[in-house]
């Protein structure tokens, strides 16, 4: 039998991928090694991009963009890893335009890099989150009945308990918190998918968001609404090794989080 590999994988919106340039962002991936770096919030559009952010020396990069407002949303992919497929366009134009999934295959497992829309501007942008939430797990659902294993990551725009965030009651009434959205996470472990981050800490307080209002980051008044959610028999087959959030690493109003396989 071959000897089984480790798989580092790192996911970190950026909010902003021009302004984190300018904060060590090259400097910050290659210190991780991971074998894959996923980005939500690039807020670009193709001919910004710079070859500094496309040609990071090691990996092969993916991109997806909003068509339908600039300096919008986006999400970037950094593999070590040659994919079988990458996907950005699913035959869905509201969600598609709004350049927010990264679907890479890869032969032991189907990565997802999901920026989910933020419900907090209007009652309608809410709705349009609910809806590309039943519309992505719906999606994810087929593949995962063909046998693939999946790894869902990226900013969920949503904490799913009171852990997972410094002031519930107060935000209880917010999008971000609302009961309907934990919900849609409530659901998403009843189908047996896995929040690896809570499989291996289940009690330990961390934040990957900060308000960049209120001096929250140094007060720590946060929420964890980045997460990687994986497919059961990923955790059942002893693949999912460590998952942890790196609240060390600044440049954003998010920090990194991470996962660990070995294949």
């Amino acid at each position: 039998m071959a000897d089984k590999k480790q798989i580092k994988i790192i996911s970190w919106n950026v909010n902003g991928l021009r302004a984190v340039m300018n904060k060590d962002f090259v400097k910050i991936v290659q210190n991780f090694d991971a074998d894959i770096f996923l980005l939500q919030e690039t807020k670009l559009q193709e001919n910004q991009r710079t070859e500094e952010m496309i040609t990071i020396p090691s990996y092969e990069s993916f991109w997806s963009y909003s068509t339908l407002k600039k300096g919008y949303s986006g999400v970037a992919a950094y593999s070590k890893i040659a994919p079988l497929k990458v996907t950005t366009s699913f035959e869905r134009p509201e969600f598609d335009g709004e350049g927010r999934v990264i679907q890479i295959d890869y032969e032991a497992f189907t990565l997802f890099n999901v920026y989910f829309p933020n419900g907090q501007m209007s009652d309608e942008r809410l709705k349009y989150k609910l809806e590309f939430y039943d519309w992505l797990f719906a999606y994810a659902d087929t593949l995962r009945s063909h046998g693939r294993s999946l790894v869902i990551t990226g900013d969920f725009n949503t904490a799913h308990n009171e852990i997972d965030l410094k002031n519930p009651g107060p935000n209880s009434k917010f999008s971000g918190f609302l009961r309907i959205e934990r919900d849609v996470l409530d659901r998403m472990v009843q189908d047996g998918y896995v929040d690896t981050f809570r499989h291996f800490f289940p009690d330990t307080v961390k934040y990957s968001w900060w308000t960049y209002r209120f001096n929250a980051r140094k007060t720590n008044t946060g929420w964890r609404i980045d997460y990687f959610f994986v497919t059961k028999d990923l955790i059942d087959k002893g693949i999912v090794k460590e998952a942890f959030i790196d609240n060390d690493v600044h440049g954003s109003d998010h920090c990194p989080v991470g996962l660990i396989l070995e294949i």
